[in-house]
């Protein structure tokens, strides 16, 4: 027996034909966000009209002397603009005073950031999570079945199991299944 994977379009509903037509969408910021950052997939034909919408935005902290911290104002970049009316923006920028970053460099996370877990490494691969199974993951997975299976019930995580078929179709043992005997449940 074999299955059928369908996907779609998390904003359309659009059925997926291709997998490497969808675009992985990380949405930071949403008024409606509450618990962190998520991540989505949409057609990459669904997302042409991106650049065209983006806004051209200005984030500025807000200094106070009677704050103990700075207030993070973001703005459209005209707006700011306007908020110089004894010369341009431009020239006051480019005459301003240096500001050493306080952004972390972007090879390392910030405070509290979590780590991007690598699911095709033998450490990793096999544990549930949100997203795509790539192809390397599913090959480390076939490759040490028992080895991760081992691993993820020694976590106290759900094992692999060759008579689910939803765990067969993710990760791509139906070979394995078939080796083993084993029937989709």
């Amino acid at each position: 027996m074999g299955q059928k994977i369908i996907r779609f379009s998390d904003l359309t509903g659009t059925h997926v034909d291709n997998d490497d037509d969808l675009v992985r969408i990380v949405v930071r910021q949403h008024p409606d966000l509450t618990d962190g950052p998520v991540e989505i997939e949409a057609l990459g034909s669904e997302l042409a009209a991106v650049e065209e919408l983006a806004l051209d935005l200005v984030t500025i902290e807000l200094h106070y002397p009677d704050a103990d911290e700075p207030e993070t104002v973001v703005m459209e970049a005209e707006a700011f603009n306007q908020l110089a009316s004894a010369t341009p923006m431009t020239e006051v920028l480019r005459g301003a005073k240096r500001v050493a970053p306080t952004v972390p460099s972007q090879s390392q996370p910030p405070a509290g950031a979590k780590e991007r877990v690598n699911y095709a490494s033998p450490e990793h691969a096999g544990r549930p999570h949100k997203g795509r199974t790539t192809d390397a993951e599913k090959q480390v997975v076939r490759q040490r079945l028992d080895e991760i299976n081992e691993r993820l019930a020694t976590e106290g995580v759900r094992t692999i199991d060759l008579g689910n078929a939803e765990h067969v179709a993710r990760y791509g043992l139906e070979a394995l299944a078939q080796e083993r005997g084993l029937t989709l449940g």
